[in-house]
Parts: structure tokens; sequence; C-alpha cells
């Protein structure tokens, strides 16, 4: 068991920790990376993954429910708390609801279930990604435009894979494979453009950030256990939604929050912080996952 989950755990941080050992001596500007990956990379990946019709993506509709019902739970529980405890809701609940399903919760789960998991993967990722660009932003700005997420390159790509996998078209290997291995360059570039973000964290709101390391994975895994008794999830679908509930907060909160002004230097201490505290909640969750998964196979 403790080999299985190192096994998934150290190539992430691995990973991770090359980005930040070269951003200490090199100072990459990830801004180019980020734009690069989230504009080209990452849609590669999200249609490669939709188009291909060896994914029954049908079989992920549940989950696709169960994720939006974890992003959206997560908030709504939360919401009480943060006013009661003054906090801008603003600055503090979209860290706690979009959470870095794409940076660590690709090659987790991946990682951890192989690649038949990736469909499953992808579905949460775009769950994800769509409810941020659309919730998120509102929560930020009632006024943002809807046309913002429809030119969003990650949106396209996803509406374009899914057609062609309901339309039952068949794409040539040659062109799905490339597909496949350009998008594949999106998961470690995520992994190591975060390492190189973990360098800039301020400890100066540590409180805040520690608050958020602990209330992001419960209020998801709280929200995810009565999805999976609902909706009846199990096998790798079940686990692929614990190991996202469960995942600290994207990245992207921070470079939201930056373009909107709204407290980055918090909105920073609650990613990184909390990404932080991954390494110590990540591990015990392989664990039971791991203890779940291994009686239903045998």
């Amino acid at each position: 068991m403790l080999a299985q989950i190192l096994a998934t755990l150290l190539p992430v941080f691995l990973i991770a920790g090359c980005g930040s050992l070269y951003g200490r001596v090199r100072r990459p500007d990830t801004g180019s990376l980020n734009t690069l990956n989230m504009e080209l990379f990452v849609p590669l990946l999200v249609f490669a993954a939709l188009a291909d019709r060896q994914a029954p993506l049908a079989d992920h509709a549940r989950l696709a429910l169960a994720g939006s019902v974890v992003v959206l739970g997560s908030g709504v529980v939360l919401w009480p708390l943060a006013r009661w405890l003054k906090l801008d809701v603003r600055t503090f609940l979209p860290p706690m609801m979009f959470n870095n399903a794409g940076n660590m919760g690709l090659p987790l789960i991946v990682l951890a279930f192989g690649e038949a998991a990736l469909p499953a993967a992808v579905v949460l990722f775009i769950v994800e990604m769509l409810l941020h660009f659309s919730v998120g932003l509102w929560v930020l700005d009632p006024r943002t435009p809807l046309w913002r997420l429809l030119r969003m390159p990650i949106v396209v790509a996803s509406v374009a894979g899914l057609g062609v996998n309901v339309s039952g078209l068949t794409l040539p290997p040659w062109l799905l494979e490339s597909m496949h291995m350009l998008g594949g360059v999106s998961i470690p570039l995520m992994l190591f453009a975060l390492g190189v973000r973990m360098l800039d964290i301020d400890f100066s709101q540590w409180r805040l950030g520690l608050l958020g390391a602990v209330l992001c994975p419960l209020s998801g895994l709280l929200m995810a256990l009565p999805m999976v008794l609902l909706l009846d999830l199990s096998g790798t679908s079940a686990a692929a939604l614990w190991v996202f509930a469960a995942l600290p907060p994207a990245v992207l909160n921070y470079l939201v929050a930056e373009q909107y002004r709204q407290q980055p230097h918090q909105v920073a201490s609650l990613v990184l912080i909390g990404n932080l505290g991954s390494l110590l909640v990540m591990p015990l969750l392989l664990w039971v996952v791991f203890e779940q998964v291994r009686p239903m196979a045998s």
C-alpha cells in the first residue's frame, strides 16, 4: 500500500520540485508557459480524450453531476462560515470551490488508477474549469459577460470533442495519437509551473491559508460522500471523485484574483499553503481509496 501511494505521489511532487529548483535559479516566465499550456496543450488533451471513441463518456454523466455538486456545494456550505468569520466571500469562497483539477488532479488520478481513468479525470477537470469561468467569475463580478466563457480554447475543445464522440465520427489514428502526444505535454508542464509558483508563498496570511488548507478538502469530501451514495458511483468513477473532492485550491484562483484586484495576496496564501497541505491530505486519502478499490477489484 505504501509503495502504491509513493508511486502515485512521488512523480507529482518530484516534477513540482524540479520547477521550484529551476525557478530559484532562473526565475522563468511562467505566465508565457501557462498561456501556451491553457491555449494549446490542455485543449488538445481535452479534445483527444473526449473525441476518442474508446472512452465511454456516457458512463461519466453521473460523475459530471457529482463533480458539479462538489464544486458548488463547497461554496454553499462554507458561505455561512465565511460570513461568521467576517471574511470577504469573494476572496475566500472561490479558492475553496475551484480546486487544482489540472495541475494536480489529472496526474494524480492517472498515476493512481491508470490511463483508463483519464476520461474520468478530464470530465472532472472540464466541470471545474467551466464552473470556474462562469460561476467563479460571476462571484467576483456579477457583470462578467458570457462571451468570455465561450471564447476559451478549452470550452471550444470540449464542445468539439463531445461532438466528435457523440456523432460517432472516427478520427484517423495518426491524428488522434498526435493530439494525445501534444496534450500529454500539459500535465508535466502544469506540475512544473506549480513548483515555480510555490516559491511565491506569502506566510504573512498563514492563518487564513491554514484555515483554507483544512476547509477546502473537508468541504469537498463532505459533498462527495452523498454523491457517491445517491448516484451509486463505484470503481474508477468513485475513486476519481474522492481525489477530485480533496484537491487543494487551483493556482488559477490567484491569477483571476490578480486580474480582478480581489485581495490577491490573501488568495495566494489560500492557494499555496493549501497546496502544501495536500502533502498531508493526499497520502491519507489515497490510502483510504486504495483500501476501498482493492476489495472491489478482488
